[in-house]
């Protein structure tokens, strides 16, 4: 399943083997009547456009609109909790969530991560872990007998995942990863990878995410990560008719419009006078209508992208 950033590297994939041609807002466009081009903004944001060959000046467009963002926990920007013995990773809702459905369910994290490459030189990365590292359990039943007349959800005292307990995370700090610490080297090496000193988050969550970009815990300045089901998507039933997966809404949507692109661009380009343009961004709670040539977007929001 495709969180909001690796939803959007897809979409690039897409229109690049569709010859979709990749601008920049910071530069001046040349663009040529019967081509086809697309951007993006902020890693989470892309239009794609063609133009007819018969296009001039003035004629209409033709505008498709998908939000590629979604409902979901997204951690905090000091995500670091401790309570009873357990670490937990604080997060934050976004959107409007069906929030009890997140209870009991394996989850993990993924999203993009700024890395320290050098003095003022930073890169941006994509990262999932794919492995269930987080649960928001549910309380025993004997602990809680109130609840089948009917539980409301806390969102910020129910929803805060388990990492780990603070007894493992404590003896993992005298074991390098890899064994003992033998020697010096090893010792100075286990210290810098498994005891990040970062007030912000677990040191332990920072390991996570360094092993799986091939870093240091040091070399992470910032991230933008949701919670996420494990559970794969998989297409079932006795009919094997039905998609099983969180996130259909924005993903069908971002899906369709893109794959539309080369089966129906050729005709468009060749006889039409129009533009056409395809809007996939992060924008969850703006309200849009159908009509039959496609989606219709307020002025008010268009203004943000010319």
């Amino acid at each position: 399943m495709l969180e909001l950033f690796r939803a959007l590297d897809e979409a690039k994939k897409l229109l690049k083997k569709a010859r979709f041609v990749q601008v920049s807002e910071r530069d001046n466009w040349n663009l040529e009547a019967g081509r086809r081009y697309f951007f993006t903004r902020n890693y989470s944001t892309i239009a794609a456009f063609a133009i007819g060959k018969k296009y001039v000046p003035g004629n209409g467009c033709y505008i498709i609109g998908a939000h590629t963002d979604s409902p979901c926990l997204k951690l905090k920007s000091i995500s670091k909790v401790t309570k009873g013995r357990y670490l937990e990773v604080g997060v934050q809702t976004y959107g409007g969530g069906l929030w009890h459905t997140w209870f009991d369910r394996d989850l993990t994290i993924a999203g993009r991560v700024i890395m320290r490459e050098g003095k003022d030189v930073y890169s941006h990365k994509l990262v999932r872990i794919d492995e269930p590292i987080l649960r928001i359990p549910n309380l025993a039943i004997h602990l809680d007998r109130n609840v089948q007349d009917g539980f409301k959800v806390n969102t910020h005292g129910h929803l805060v995942p388990v990492l780990a307990t603070s007894i493992k995370a404590e003896l993992n700090k005298v074991v390098a990863r890899n064994g003992p610490v033998d020697s010096e080297d090893d010792k100075e090496k286990s210290n810098k990878i498994t005891n990040t000193d970062d007030s912000r988050h677990h040191s332990i969550l920072l390991q996570l995410l360094a092993t799986q970009l091939g870093c240091e815990p040091n070399d992470i300045s910032d991230f933008e990560l949701q919670a996420c089901d494990n559970q794969p998507s998989t297409i079932a039933g006795a009919m094997k008719e039905f998609i099983f997966s969180g996130r259909l809404d924005n993903l069908c949507m971002s899906f369709c419009s893109l794959k539309a692109w080369p089966y129906e661009l050729p005709f468009l380009v060749r006889d039409q006078l129009g533009l056409f343009l395809s809007f996939q961004f992060i924008n969850f709670a703006m309200c849009c209508t159908m009509p039959i040539c496609g989606f219709t977007i307020p002025a008010t929001s268009l203004g943000d992208w010319f």
